[in-house]
């Protein structure tokens, strides 16, 4: 079937920007408040920790920058202040989320966490708590669990947390992709005793860059602003008593961060929308939309994702830079489809590759509830693998989501979808 090439670029995720955004970025401009200090700042973390429920919000560089004081904060609640030139994780262990950017790990990484990976259940692609208790079994002294809302999808959060209580573990919360998002009512970034959201350039609302740390800790939102600035003491002149960062936002990203705030209810309704249209369009397919648990949760719908049927996937083999796959009547694989939609000037991408696969963390343990293993290949070849991560990654594509995309547009991908399958 012959498709015409979009004229514009279909994106995956790009920022959606509403006019107001200016406003506060002039202001910030016109009262010349342009460093990390000034209203759009201070009112932004009074609107976020509204919005989230939560009693303090503190504005950052980006959400990496939260995750890393959370880290620090808990390193240090843990085990205490470390010796100078260490990390507040030196040699402990932490329990993290395989399938997630690297960007949810590096930050326990800077504070020397020895990573151990948990494998991902197939209801919401998140951490399984039964992988998670299996890690506590293998790793009994493990006190700190990071867990991320992959896609903006809420995890298993009850079962996590219970398992966190009961084997007297902190919780970190990666609520980067899923600002907006509820379990049982309840907003994420709210769950964790350490939570950090983020307004990277393609979230579901953005300031370019930028994101915070949540807390209902009044000590942890200062320790926060505290360290985010250096760690300079009160005092008149320049004093230093422990290390500290340049993490604090900008009062000019704040402004459109600002000018956003009002259109996230909007953003998700948006990418809702565009879920259910593909849910729609792709019946008869041997696939399914990426899964949450409608019984608990919200999602915010920021990515929307599909999954292959295991017997509908076409030959596909992956190395660590390189993909093949063999073309088949009546299947398909994520490979054939990215390359359809790139050659009709559409963004999709992979899933998240699994960060027990990643070179620089393949000789991380990795948990899965049959136990655990290490050094597992870069190559995959579909239906060659025995954990859910690497499943969901061998099967699984991203979606162009972008909520600016007609629906005209977004029929046209369905079709070329549709196509891999004759």
């Amino acid at each position: 079937m012959i498709f015409n090439s979009f004229i514009n670029k279909v994106w995956l995720s790009s920022p959606t920007m509403h006019g107001e955004e200016l406003k506060y970025v002039q202001e910030a401009y016109n009262t010349n408040w342009m460093s990390t200090v000034g209203e759009n700042i201070n009112t932004i973390e009074a609107l976020i920790a509204d919005y989230v429920g939560c009693n303090y919000a503190v504005a950052l560089s980006a959400g990496t920058a939260s995750l890393h004081l959370c880290a620090k904060l808990a390193g240090e609640k843990l085990y205490g202040i470390p010796k100078a030139g260490t990390g507040a994780l030196s040699g402990r262990r932490v329990f993290c989320s395989d399938v997630t950017f690297s960007a949810t790990v590096n930050p326990m990484v800077y504070e020397g966490a020895e990573i151990v990976f948990i494998d991902s259940e197939y209801d919401t692609w998140n951490m399984d708590p039964v992988a998670l208790e299996k890690a506590f079994e293998i790793y009994p002294d493990t006190r700190l669990v990071v867990l991320v809302n992959l896609y903006g999808v809420p995890g298993k959060i009850d079962e996590i947390k219970a398992i966190c209580k009961k084997h007297n573990a902190l919780l970190i919360e990666d609520a980067a992709e899923s600002l907006g998002a509820t379990y049982k009512g309840v907003q994420t970034g709210c769950f964790g005793d350490y939570n950090a959201i983020s307004f990277n350039g393609n979230k579901i609302i953005t300031g370019s860059s930028g994101g915070m740390f949540l807390t209902n800790s009044k000590e942890d939102a200062e320790k926060v602003r505290k360290w985010s600035t250096q760690s300079r003491e009160n005092a008149p002149w320049y004093q230093h008593e422990e290390v500290g960062y340049n993490y604090r936002m900008s009062n000019v990203i704040a402004g459109i961060v600002r000018g956003q705030i009002p259109y996230l209810n909007e953003h998700i309704a948006q990418k809702k929308a565009i879920y259910e249209r593909y849910k729609e369009g792709f019946k008869g397919l041997p696939v399914s939309m990426n899964p949450f648990d409608s019984a608990n949760s919200e999602p915010n719908y920021w990515l929307s994702c599909l999954i292959i049927d295991k017997d509908a996937m076409c030959r596909q083999v992956r190395s660590s830079s390189d993909a093949l796959y063999i073309s088949e009547a009546g299947k398909s694989c994520p490979t054939e489809i990215l390359n359809v939609l790139a050659e009709h000037n559409a963004e999709g991408r992979p899933i998240w590759k699994p960060m027990h696969s990643q070179p620089i963390y393949r000789m991380n343990d990795f948990i899965t509830v049959s136990g655990s293993g290490r050094g597992r290949t870069n190559a995959y070849i579909a239906g060659d693998f025995s954990d859910a991560a690497t499943d969901i990654f061998t099967r699984g594509l991203c979606l162009p989501s972008d909520n600016k995309m007609t629906a005209d547009e977004q029929d046209a991908i369905i079709e070329m979808i549709r196509s891999c399958f004759e």
